[in-house]
């Protein structure tokens, strides 16, 4: 009869639609963003805080020499109101939509300017952000790692003396061809946050013991005013990328369980508040007492400023290299999962452990070999800038003393020597 359909046809078409879901479902539960939906209020804690404490937080107090008491305080203050603010929107927008939870940002991007513009939007700058900032941590960890292992060397006769940059970097990179092949965000908590806790409290804690160094003078580090603009806008540069952190808040949000009766924004929005009263116990104390116990003449690592006890620095650069780990790790898991996700879905390769293992050490190898290249040029740049500002530093230090009294006594002379420099923003070598 016309208009009727063969039960057989409906069947089979509800056989398809069952196994598209279960497929979708098992491929769910493999990537790394959606398969542990079992967090707990903590680990968002965890995740935000490891997220946004790096180590950009150890050169506030430079930012704050560039930027005065007033302007730093100002914008300190405002950048932890303005990103809190922000970050509520984005739990706020998880599931704005009733029935669905956006648990990457491209989903977001999608919903807002649809689906092919959205992608063409969002993925773009997100792994740019990631991946930059992969690198950055990378390098970071490198470093931090040699610093340990010069300072720990410093009085001794090493075999390693003379080990190049490139090696550490090599080292710190090595541990993650093991830790990328954890499963998800929830395989990554807690030891993270407590290394920055450390880290951040030894910084302040350092800086307040060693008290308020002799002459110290609060005036802009900036002689004219194109030296004092650039270093006001080098400065929000600083505290913009010491607040970073957002662009994995949707996917740290999507590993918290969500029912109607509770939705996933209830637990999360409390580990963000208690992340960010753990932000300001680092951000807040470190900036402002760096600044108070060097003044102008902080270094842009207040860890290098501090120097003494050569014991405790150590172990703080140390702490750096556990956190960095940490947060490489938070924000290439995004990545994973975009990789992941384009792998299966779209070239519909199998999910399996091999797939994984393969992408993942492609990832790291191939980051970590732009890392190396990256830190070398940096590190050499750094070096020839230094030892450039030495030998201009020397010269006019001599200069200076031969102008002094000749009946003045050597200290004296270096006294007003060393004054003078500071005056003209040269600060110590």
């Amino acid at each position: 009869m016309v208009g009727t359909q063969d039960p057989s046809n409906n069947g089979h078409l509800n056989t398809e639609t069952e196994e598209k879901l279960k497929r979708q479902k098992e491929i769910d539960d493999w990537l790394p963003i959606t398969s542990g939906r079992n967090a707990k209020w903590w680990y968002s804690a965890f995740h935000n805080v490891t997220a946004m404490v790096g180590a950009g937080v150890l050169g506030l107090p430079f930012a704050m020499s560039q930027l005065g008491w007033g302007p730093g305080v100002a914008i300190l203050v405002l950048s932890w109101v303005i990103t809190l603010y922000t970050l509520w929107q984005m739990v706020e927008m998880h599931e704005m939509v009733p029935g669905k939870r956006f648990d990457r940002y491209h989903e977001l991007g999608q919903h807002a300017f649809g689906e092919k513009l959205g992608l063409w939007i969002v993925v773009p700058q997100q792994l740019i952000v990631e991946v930059g900032v992969d690198i950055v941590y990378m390098v970071t960890g490198g470093k931090s790692l040699k610093q340990f292992h010069d300072i720990i060397c410093a009085n001794k006769k090493c075999k390693t003396d003379g080990i190049k940059l490139t090696y550490f970097i090599m080292i710190f990179a090595s541990v993650h061809f093991v830790l990328s092949h954890l499963p998800n965000f929830n395989s990554i908590a807690g030891v993270s946050l407590a290394a920055a806790v450390i880290y951040s409290t030894v910084a302040w804690a350092s800086s307040l013991h060693k008290g308020v160094q002799p002459d110290v003078s609060y005036a802009l580090r900036g002689t004219n005013g194109a030296t004092k603009t650039l270093d006001f806008f080098n400065a929000l540069g600083t505290v913009a990328f010491a607040y970073a952190g957002h662009n994995v808040v949707l996917e740290i949000q999507a590993t918290i369980p969500s029912t109607p009766e509770k939705p996933s924004k209830g637990p999360m929005w409390k580990g963000v508040v208690v992340a960010y009263i753990v932000v300001a116990l680092c951000y807040f104390p470190v900036s402002l007492i760096g600044y108070w116990v060097f003044g102008n003449l902080v270094l842009d690592d207040i860890l290098i400023s501090l120097n003494k006890p050569s014991w405790l620095i150590a172990m703080a650069n140390l702490f750096v290299v556990i956190h960095v780990i940490g947060s490489y790790q938070i924000y290439a898991m995004p990545v994973f999962d975009m990789m992941e996700t384009v792998l299966v879905k779209k070239l519909n390769f199998q999910p399996t452990w091999i797939l994984r293992f393969i992408t993942r050490n492609l990832y790291v190898d191939l980051y970590h070999t732009r890392s190396t290249y990256n830190g070398v040029i940096a590190y050499r740049s750094t070096k020839t800038d230094h030892n450039l500002r030495k030998k201009v530093y020397i010269l006019q230090l001599e200069s200076l003393l031969i102008r002094c009294e000749d009946n003045a006594s050597l200290e004296l002379k270096y006294r007003k020597a060393f004054e003078i420099l500071r005056r003209q923003g040269l600060g110590l070598i």
